[in-house]
C-alpha cells in the first residue's frame, strides 16, 4: 500500500533520531486535532489533556515502528483513540449490548425532520449518552471509524457496534427535540 508522500518524512525520521526539537515540530502540528480527539472520546478537560500527554509518549517511543504505510497523523490517531479507548475501559464504562439490531432500523420519516440544531447543542446532547454508547457515536460519526474498525478495537460484534450507533444516534436526535420544542 502506498499513501501519499509523507510531508513530515524529514522530521519524523530526525525524531526518530531523538531529534527533540523535531519531536516538539510534530507535537505542535498534530496536538491540536489530536486534543480535539481525546476531548471528545473523554467528555472533560483533564482526562483529554493526559491523554494526550500519554499517547504523544507512547507514539514518540514506538516511533521507529512508523513505516509510512499510512500517514503520520493515521497513525498517530490511532494511538490517541486506544489510549482514549484503554482509560475508558478501565474505568470500566459499560457497554449495553443489542444484538436486535432490527429494532432500530424501523424508522419513519418524521424520525429524521429535526429542526435546525448548533453543533454545541449535538456536543450537549452526546454528554447525556451512556459512555459506551458515546465511544461508538464518537469513533463512527465524529472519527470516521466504519464498524469493522469500531469492533476490532472495543472487542464487540460489528453488530453490537452498529446496534449501539443506532440507539446512540436514536437518543441524541430525542436530546435534541425536546430542548428545539422546549425553547
Amino acid at each position: 500500500m502506498n499513501v501519499e508522500p509523507e510531508i513530515h518524512r524529514e522530521v519524523i525520521e530526525q525524531s526518530k533520531r531523538g531529534s527533540a526539537r523535531d519531536q516538539y515540530v510534530l507535537y505542535h502540528a498534530y496536538s491540536k486535532a489530536m486534543f480535539n480527539i481525546c476531548y471528545r472520546m473523554m467528555g472533560n478537560r483533564e482526562e483529554a489533556e493526559d491523554m494526550l500527554q500519554e499517547s504523544f509518549t507512547d507514539a514518540f517511543r514506538r516511533l521507529e515502528s512508523y513505516r509510512y504505510e499510512a500517514t503520520f497523523g493515521a497513525w498517530l490517531k490511532r494511538i490517541v483513540v486506544n489510549h482514549c479507548i484503554n482509560e475508558i475501559k478501565r474505568k470500566k464504562a459499560d457497554l449495553m449490548y443489542f444484538e436486535d439490531m432490527h429494532l432500530f432500523q424501523q424508522r419513519t420519516e418524521e424520525e429524521d425532520e429535526l429542526p435546525e440544531v448548533s453543533v454545541p447543542m449535538i456536543r450537549k446532547a452526546m454528554e447525556a449518552l451512556p459512555n459506551g454508547s458515546k465511544m461508538i457515536f464518537s469513533l463512527y460519526l465524529l472519527e470516521g471509524m466504519d464498524h469493522g474498525e469500531i469492533s476490532q478495537i472495543l472487542g464487540v460484534s460489528e453488530s453490537n457496534s452498529k446496534s449501539q450507533y443506532m440507539r446512540a444516534k436514536q437518543r441524541v436526535r430525542e436530546i435534541l427535540k425536546e430542548v428545539v420544542y422546549e425553547n
